[in-house]
């Protein structure tokens, strides 16, 4: 390369001589390094990449390594679709954490409804989200955060004015949730905003401050009555099934005797009948035998035993029989 001296101040300073051919070639270098820079871009594996050809959509990047037309005709704009985002309304948190930090400031214009029975109350929630299609959540809405909380606003309002206000605050609370994130999605999905709805959760719900120690002192007696009422119903089961058990075991016990005493009386009917069949057929052997059955059954229950011959005046005792220790 060629040199050629200048003179600075009081020196001479030998410098390369630059001919056209060298800076055509310097021209072309940076000309390459730039093409070379501006023709890759990397996609991350929670992202996807929305190409535009001098600002028309083009196609969809999967994450990766990718290659694009360079000097700006092409550009790629990378969407988080696998990440979760969160609005949050009627509070805002400051610091999440072990002990999330909350922002003490009201936000009334947002948690502030009326029900359907014409109470106030304060809703405050929660609306998760992810984006499933980038290119239509960037080119079909503009501002797809702002227009998400306005719909959500707007669906709350207006399933929260179909409810009671102890429905909104406890009754109905998941009925509310899937409400509003059905109805939520169907708009989004009319406004082809590429937005799909993860969850809608009530966080608090609560009446208004001014309000707020009478719907207490309601929901205390309302409490004192279910309580009490429990208390009634647990004694109801505990003296009727006891009741009706004891008046069971009577019947059962009445039905038993009855059959015991028609038994019973069956098989006298039947001895008496069976005895004055034998009587019939010899009377003489029958009456004698029933005779000593009789004696069998009473003479050993007597303390002492006489045997008396007709033919005498007095009572002599031929025969006595005395119990001494227990036996005769």
């Amino acid at each position: 390369m060629r040199k050629k001296k200048i003179i600075i101040g009081d020196s001479e300073v030998e410098v390369p001589d630059l001919s056209p051919q060298w800076i055509i070639w310097g021209i072309l270098a940076i000309f390459l390094l730039i093409a070379a820079y501006s023709s890759f871009y990397t996609v991350e594996t929670n992202e996807m990449a929305v190409i535009q050809r001098f600002g028309r959509f083009i196609r969809v990047a999967t994450p990766g390594l990718h290659f694009k037309l360079p000097f700006g005709i092409e550009t790629n704009k990378n969407v988080r679709t696998l990440l979760i985002f969160k609005e949050e309304f009627g509070f805002r948190t400051l610091k999440a954490g072990i002990r999330t930090q909350y922002d003490k400031k009201k936000y009334a214009n947002e948690s502030l409804m009326l029900t359907g029975d014409l109470n106030s109350a304060e809703v405050e929630w929660i609306v998760q989200f992810r984006v499933e299609e980038p290119a239509k959540f960037l080119f079909n809405i503009r501002s797809p955060e702002k227009n998400l909380r306005d719909l959500s606003e707007s669906v709350m309002r207006q399933i929260v004015g179909n409810h009671s206000v102890d429905e909104v605050i406890s009754l109905s609370r998941r009925e509310v949730e899937d409400s509003v994130e059905v109805e939520l999605q169907a708009i989004l999905d009319r406004y082809n905003s590429g937005i799909h709805i993860q969850t809608v959760q009530l966080q608090d719900v609560f009446p208004p401050d001014p309000v707020r120690p009478a719907f207490n002192e309601v929901n205390e007696a309302e409490q004192q009555k279910e309580k009490i009422r429990n208390e009634a119903l647990e004694a109801y089961n505990k003296i009727i099934p006891k009741a009706e058990g004891t008046a069971q075991k009577t019947i059962e016990s009445a039905k038993g005797y009855a059959i015991k005493r028609v038994n019973n009386a069956r098989g006298d009917a039947e001895r008496f009948i069976s005895i004055y069949k034998e009587y019939a057929r010899a009377k003489d052997v029958t009456r004698r035998r029933l005779y000593l059955e009789a004696l069998s059954d009473i003479l050993p229950q007597l303390d002492q035993i006489f045997i008396i011959d007709p033919s005498q005046k007095n009572v002599i005792p031929l025969l006595q029989m005395i119990k001494k220790g227990g036996q005769k």
